[in-house]
């Protein structure tokens, strides 16, 4: 079964005001609850296709993070994205077996306001240019919720595509093609990325969302900019709507770049 886009992390620095913010962009946003570290906790934004948003936000530094140290020399926005598995030891080994250097599932999870306890497992590569795996083992509804929390007032569904900012085109085309089990000849295309040249190459997921991974071309315009700044990893999000598309207002999104595209598109 090919991996499907689990959810998109951006970090804020308060995490009620990031809910509010989100809210007046028209999305339903709900409480997420505090991780089992006690260093952070979460809002979600979940759509229609099962995918979502996490805002995170840090009680305090943690040195051994990556994502804390990303958030806290750079501020806030994108910070990672994560694959669903379909079952993550069996997925993790046959990405190794492929040659991807991708460490064995470790535990994790959190508690909801509700006082429900989440429980998953994550396996990540050492590179941020390719996603980690995300795979549940309490039921998935309880981590990512399921009814009316789906439903957003300014008709988002989905997310259509991902853009994802990286250094070396080929090797990330290669490391993502070996996560994912797909073939690693994807065309590399010059292509224009936030208004500046780009080498880009697209990759489908399962559901129908498109990556694209993309490496600037010289060190000027928003792409070498991110990449500077934040390391490599998402840059843009495009959500499907039934609505007007457009960009979303960047202040509002706390940094991530986001926008929208009509249906026909």
């Amino acid at each position: 079964m090919p991996l499907t886009l689990d959810h998109v992390v951006i970090a804020v620095a308060d995490l009620d005001r990031a809910f509010a913010d989100y809210a007046a962009l028209g999305f339903t946003v709900i409480r997420g609850g505090e991780h089992q570290n006690g260093i952070t906790h979460n809002v979600l934004v979940v759509m229609q296709d099962g995918s979502y948003l996490e805002l995170i936000a840090f009680k305090r530094p943690d040195p051994r993070n990556r994502w804390s140290e990303v958030y806290h020399r750079a501020g806030e926005g994108f910070l990672d994205h994560a694959l669903l598995p379909g079952a993550i030891e069996a997925d993790v080994a046959a990405a190794q077996a492929r040659g991807l250097d991708i460490a064995d599932p470790v535990p994790g999870g959190r508690h909801r306001p509700d006082g429900a306890r989440l429980d998953w497992k994550t396996a990540r590569a050492p590179g941020s240019d390719v996603p980690f795996l995300c795979g549940d083992v309490t039921p998935r509804a309880l981590r990512v919720q399921e009814g009316d929390v789906r439903r957003h007032a300014n008709g988002v569904t989905g997310i259509a595509r991902l853009t994802v900012a990286v250094r070396d085109i080929e090797a990330s085309r290669a490391r993502y093609a070996a996560l994912l089990g797909t073939s690693a000849d994807a065309p590399i295309r010059d292509a224009e990325v936030a208004g500046t040249p780009a080498r880009t190459a697209m990759l489908p997921l399962g559901g129908g969302t498109t990556v694209t991974l993309a490496s600037p071309v010289g060190a000027e315009g928003a792409l070498a900019r991110a990449l500077a700044e934040r390391g490599e990893g998402p840059f843009a999000v495009v959500f499907r709507t039934a609505r007007a598309a457009g960009d979303l207002d960047v202040g509002l999104s706390h940094g991530a770049r986001l926008s929208v595209v009509g249906p026909e598109e």
